[in-house]
């Protein structure tokens, strides 16, 4: 009896061995069920389980975000304490990352207010850290501001949360996407030029949708001339334009201006797949209904929920005290306008956008420089990436 019972485990042993070597719809559902890292590690293999896993990543296009708020322990912020853990957990093949993080980590020459000298730390160290957690080739936007908006790790219909103080921060992944052109830039006082824009697709491409910036130490001398150098052109265009004034950057880094130069980074996406609209919540939005009635306008566009995220960008003087001590009003606006939209943002000192809800012939509001920026308002955008 023992003899026939070690062969009919040697007989399923030699057909699971089969199957896993020879068929490939099998490995392939089975891949499917693995996260990202680990499915690089094995695919190592064979040639079957190699080709497999290629055609499960280009599956793989959801966005993906870790984001925490817990206070850390140590000398490390808190994203950056869970960002190697939760990183195995993703089940897509990061190309950009945005990652934003209150100014306690960052020790720029950019002001901080109630900065944290115990948590601060080089910029090169960060992106140093950044580059080791995400694949090699990807492509890593890193920002430091006041106060940072996130969605909690996890569904998709987690509860948005504002957080003007403390440690808080986000990395929002983007896979390689069919119909999806997301393209970073940064530029300072030196490397900007018409050509840079053009290579970087903010001019001359009729299949720009999106663009999202942030601008550091704006308040240098030059710095004014410098952001309406790139304000221009955008505003001619027919994309959505959305972003802020920032205290400092820590990824990529640049070796052609000095530390405390200013300059932009942000991300231009093209496509026939991309979507986009923003509204600007002005100083006359001053009650958490007149802030739901303004968000609600963003419906107009009629973009899908799915793969879609939301940006808000809001001055550092509104938030809980703008709205009489009422803490995360906008953010549950939005929330209670887009349910199943993830949303992610900052407030800064200064925010660029404008009105712009996009129909399907393109027909956009007129705008001019001066039209895109503002001040103690908040600009709230949607994005979808197809």
């Amino acid at each position: 009896m023992g003899e026939n019972e070690d062969f009919v485990n040697t007989l399923h042993v030699s057909k699971a061995e089969y199957v896993l070597s020879n068929v490939a719809e099998v490995v392939e559902r089975i891949l499917s069920f693995i996260p990202t890292k680990s499915l690089l590690r094995i695919a190592g293999v064979c040639r079957l389980w190699r080709n497999c896993a290629r055609r499960v990543l280009r599956t793989q296009q959801q966005l993906a975000w870790v984001s925490t708020n817990r206070p850390s322990d140590t000398e490390v912020h808190t994203l950056f304490s869970i960002l190697p853990e939760e990183v195995e957990k993703v089940y897509l093949l990061p190309k950009t990352v945005l990652v934003m993080l209150d100014c306690n980590a960052f020790n720029g020459q950019a002001y901080c207010y109630r900065q944290s000298k115990e948590k601060s730390r080089p910029r090169l160290e960060m992106a140093e850290e950044l580059n080791m957690v995400f694949p090699k080739g990807c492509d890593i936007m890193g920002i430091a501001s006041p106060g940072i908006v996130l969605t909690p790790s996890g569904p998709s219909s987690g509860h948005p949360k504002e957080y003007q103080e403390g440690e808080a921060g986000f990395a929002v992944m983007f896979p390689s996407m069919e119909g999806v052109n997301i393209k970073p830039f940064h530029f300072c006082k030196k490397s900007m030029s018409p050509t840079a824009l053009r290579e970087a697709g903010l001019v001359n491409n009729p299949d720009l949708r999106v663009v999202i910036l942030f601008v550091y130490q704006a308040y240098k001398s030059g710095g004014a001339r410098f952001l309406g150098q790139i304000l221009e052109p955008l505003a001619k265009s027919k994309a959505v334009i959305a972003g802020g004034l920032v205290d400092g950057v820590f990824s990529p880094t640049t070796s052609c201006c000095s530390e405390d130069a200013y300059g932009v980074l942000g991300l231009a996406l093209s496509g026939p797949k991309v979507q986009g609209a923003s509204v600007l919540l002005d100083q006359d939005v001053t009650n958490p209904k007149a802030a739901e009635d303004t968000i609600r306008r963003l419906k107009a566009a009629k973009i899908p929920e799915r793969n879609t995220l939301g940006f808000m960008i809001a001055c550092v003087g509104r938030g809980q005290n703008y709205y009489n001590n009422q803490a995360n009003v906008e953010a549950d606006a939005f929330h209670k306008v887009f349910p199943n939209t993830p949303l992610f943002g900052l407030f800064g000192n200064g925010e660029i956008g404008c009105d712009r809800i996009v129909k399907d012939d393109y027909t956009l509001c007129d705008t001019d420089t001066d039209s895109l920026q503002h001040e103690y308002t908040t600009v709230m955008t949607l994005v979808h990436l197809g």
